[in-house]
């Protein structure tokens, strides 16, 4: 079976350029206090990472990279993209200013508690 990589066309703002990326596999939880996002991100290390929270979307961009020792180049590599994207909508219901990213064995995990009012929250009775 052949090699079949999810990717995306989008235009780049800041080169005005039409860029082709791939698609991490992405798992989300939702728990009663919030989602986490894991995202796979093999061959990417911290500093070519960026994972961002703005006008309600996280974005997750990333750059793949793949040291060869001086002198060698590849005569065959199955990742022809090097580059990650993915956004996804947040609910209301989350905090982005909460937002907390671990990158770990190219495992990306973000998480994302929901807002103090959208928490669950006991309510007492009282006994008259």
């Amino acid at each position: 079976m052949a090699n079949q990589e999810l990717t995306q066309t989008r235009d780049d703002a800041s080169t005005g350029k039409r860029d082709q990326t791939m698609l991490p596999p992405v798992d989300i939880i939702e728990d009663s206090t919030g989602i986490t996002v894991y995202a796979d991100l093999p061959g990417v290390p911290k500093d070519k990472l960026n994972v961002r929270v703005e006008d309600e979307t996280l974005t997750v961009d990333a750059e793949i990279v793949l040291p060869l020792p001086e002198g060698m180049q590849a005569s065959h590599a199955e990742v022809q993209r090097t580059r990650y994207h993915r956004a996804f909508r947040l609910s209301r219901e989350l905090d982005p200013n909460q937002v907390e990213a671990n990158l770990s064995q190219g495992v990306l995990k973000v998480r994302i508690p929901k807002a103090a009012h959208a928490q669950p929250r006991r309510i007492s009775v009282q006994v008259a």
